[in-house]
């Protein structure tokens, strides 16, 4: 059981926190030797495989690492262009990690304005008045939480979709942010969570979900 990422959303759609609490991924790291038999392409500022594929290496594969040293999107750790240096026959072997490219934090900030604008849609496709929105949204690898507060206030976790006690969490995680964001008098209302508080105290919440699956009275 696993509780993936939490992300809380402002009632206007922006993001205001997130973390990653656990993230699942298939990586596959190879030694090679020149020239390289798989065909890399810069897009959004990540180099990506864009033809050939071999243990466990996938096209649309990002490179995260070479030579044991994660790589920053193009570049790598000395500020050298990955692709300038994977050019280099002088630089093999060479020992590369390929697996799913991570979420920058803008790509990060649209995704929580679009699931806003989805729990709208959704709202006004109800054929009652008073919709909750979207509650959950299930994949085949893992089930999207949200509750929404009275204020307006999204609180979304992404979780294995055979994690328990979600909506205990959900709630338990608003009483947090109750507790350790709204009562902070440096803490204003609509921007980023900026509180050590409240970081520890997610962070544990989210321990003791994975390990008991709910939480009980008085929790």
């Amino acid at each position: 059981m696993a509780i993936f990422s939490v992300y809380v959303v402002n009632k206007a759609g922006g993001l205001i926190y997130q973390l990653d609490s656990y993230a699942p991924r298939a990586e596959a790291e190879k030694t090679f030797s020149y020239p390289l038999d798989l065909l890399l392409k810069l897009h959004d500022e990540r180099v990506l495989v864009a033809f050939g594929q071999r243990d466990g290496i996938r096209v649309g594969h990002a490179v995260l690492a070479i030579n044991g040293v994660d790589v920053n999107g193009k570049y790598m750790a000395d500020g050298k262009e990955v692709l300038e240096y994977l050019g280099n026959p002088a630089n093999y072997p060479v020992s590369i990690r390929f697996g799913r490219p991570r979420l920058t934090s803008n790509e990060k900030l649209m995704l929580a304005s679009m699931f806003h604008s989805l729990f709208a849609i959704g709202s006004q496709l109800s054929p009652e008045q008073g919709s909750s929105g979207i509650e959950m949204l299930e994949t085949d690898t893992f089930k999207l939480h949200c509750f929404q507060t009275l204020t307006g206030i999204k609180f979304v976790v992404l979780a294995d979709p055979r994690q328990a006690g979600i909506d205990s969490l959900l709630r338990k995680i608003y009483e947090i942010y109750s507790d350790f964001a709204l009562k902070n008098p440096f803490y204003s209302l609509e921007m980023p969570i900026r509180c050590e508080l409240f970081d520890q105290n997610l962070k544990l919440a989210l321990e003791v979900a994975e390990k008991a699956g709910t939480f009980g009275p008085g929790s």
